[in-house]
């Protein structure tokens, strides 16, 4: 029996663009957001931005920060609702370019880690939260190996993102004196060729450390030193 032909690999449509467009200058009005390093990332090739995470935001904040467009993994449930708003969710997020990813081991947790490689393997740049959810304490967690696999599978340049003030934003806090101002750090590339002909897992453990640490650098958050358990977002 022939294998079956390869899922397509998902793109962002004309929405992504569109919105981008509106949400660059609406976010200057609203939070000020101070760009930093954006052209550390490579203008061609595949990238993986891999990011601390704080808030919701977050995975808005990075495609308009961002030189080059973005995609994310996204959990499942925006996939998979039923009636008029989970088909205009699953419409929307299909036509940005998400990724679903299911809150689970195994076979559903690797067709999310191949999604990515595949979108990186077209030459495209996609991004990572490590820490796998938002961290509610403010303290940058352990990060999962998932983003390793895919960099090391991928062979993509490995940018980490520290994201500062995100976290702090309240559905009105752009109208209170003193607002916070956002930041969005883009590191350089990280230098991974030491790791070649390493073991895969040795070189995995490797990677996520390194990301780890140069992502707590830019954010400038102090590492818990364990798995971020504190929430399902």
């Amino acid at each position: 029996m022939p294998d079956a032909a390869p899922a397509p690999v998902p793109r962002p449509g004309a929405v992504y663009f569109v919105g981008r467009v509106i949400l660059r200058p609406l976010f200057w009005l609203l939070y000020r957001p101070r760009i930093v390093g954006r052209d550390n990332v490579p203008a061609s090739g595949p990238v993986l931005l891999a990011s601390n995470h704080l808030a919701s935001l977050d995975t808005v904040i990075i495609p308009t920060a961002a030189i080059r467009p973005v995609q994310f993994l996204i959990k499942s449930a925006y996939f998979t609702g039923s009636g008029l708003l989970g088909r205009a969710k699953r419409w929307f997020f299909t036509s940005i370019g998400g990724v679903p990813v299911y809150r689970a081991t195994g076979r559903d947790a690797r067709a999310a880690l191949d999604a990515g490689s595949s979108i990186l393997r077209a030459g495209s740049v996609f991004a990572v939260f490590p820490e796998g959810t938002r961290s509610r304490d403010g303290k940058l967690h352990d990060g999962h190996g998932g983003a390793a696999w895919m960099a090391r599978d991928t062979g993509a340049a490995v940018v980490p993102v520290g994201l500062i003030g995100t976290g702090s934003v309240t559905p009105f806090s752009h109208l209170l004196p003193g607002r916070p101002r956002l930041e969005v750090r883009f590191g350089e590339p990280l230098d991974l060729t030491d790791l070649d002909g390493i073991p895969d897992g040795k070189a995995r453990r490797e990677i996520t450390e390194r990301m780890m640490a140069a992502i707590a650098r830019l954010s400038g958050q102090e590492r818990s030193g364990s798995v971020n358990a504190s929430s399902r977002d």
